[in-house]
């Protein structure tokens, strides 16, 4: 409960600063467009997000019979967790990882890389897939997808104003008395605020999905040893022909970040750190 909470809470801030960027951009008239805007983009997340992921990263769906130590586990934990049964895929790339995707339960789908199926053992593997059809259950995707989407919004209704205050203006007449200073502030901390409350969603549904994915499983000792032998894996990840690259706007959907290992991205952590995420499943 204190997880959702939290997430609700988060999620109702981005709205707030979409709607009062909206507001400084163009008056009122500026904060019903954000808003409408915000809502057909969440519409088209909310039906199309899937789709655009699982092609952007080239995904296959499996069968039983072309995977069948991938395809049985997850269907053991799919029962296990009382969901229907989702599509696998297979990623293409030497990068250990995995993520999940949809909608809700009845429209998920699980992703293993080739790198994550190579690394771990089979344990540690019902292990990481646990944790994906947790962020199934908790409808994470969904959440994580609109978030991602209100602070893009946010981010170009940003852009929008740097560029306005540039060529001589922003907004509508009730914004005259605003300061150059005022519309820089809200180019560059806008964004910077919007970035930091996705990451504290994305943060805070990683912790819940562990803990769900360790009760799914039954093992928390597996997805902990899954993640240590990730976190190594994905640090000394090294590329080879043919494989997928991830994406920066996507990479909250892993499993862990696959772009750790940039210093600048370090900076904005889309997960909590793995040392702590294996200390509380251990505890477990």
């Amino acid at each position: 409960m204190g997880n959702m909470l939290k997430t609700t809470i988060l999620l109702a801030s981005l709205t707030g600063l979409l709607v009062l960027i909206g507001r400084l951009v163009g008056g009122m008239q500026g904060m019903v467009i954000a808003f409408l805007f915000a809502v057909i983009l969440n519409f088209g997340t909310y039906w199309y997000s899937d789709k655009i992921v699982l092609k952007m990263y080239r995904a296959r769906e499996v069968t039983s019979a072309e995977e069948p130590q991938l395809y049985g586990i997850v269907q053991k934990l799919a029962l296990s967790a009382n969901l229907p049964m989702p599509k696998v895929y297979i990623v293409h790339t030497s990068m250990p990882n995995a993520f999940a995707t949809g909608r809700d339960p009845q429209h998920a789908a699980v992703a293993a890389t080739t790198g994550i199926l190579e690394l771990l053992s089979p344990e540690e593997l019902e292990g990481v897939l646990a944790h994906e059809l947790a962020h199934v259950k908790h409808r994470d995707t969904l959440i994580s997808a609109v978030a991602a989407t209100i602070a893009g919004v946010i981010t170009m209704l940003a852009s929008w104003a740097r560029w306005a205050a540039i060529f001589g203006g922003i907004g509508g007449r009730d914004n005259e008395g605003n300061n150059i200073a005022g519309f820089i502030a809200l180019a560059i901390l806008a964004p910077l605020a919007a970035t930091i409350i996705q990451l504290a969603i994305s943060r805070s549904r990683e912790f819940a999905a562990d803990a769900e994915g360790a009760r799914i499983s039954q093992k928390p000792w597996a997805l902990a040893n899954a993640l240590e032998k990730l976190e190594y894996g994905s640090a000394n990840y090294r590329e080879r022909r043919g494989d997928v690259h991830a994406s920066e706007s996507t990479a909250h959907m892993f499993i862990v970040n696959p772009l750790k290992g940039n210093t600048l991205m370090s900076l904005f952590r889309t997960h909590p750190a793995t040392e702590e995420r294996i200390r509380r499943l251990r505890a477990m």
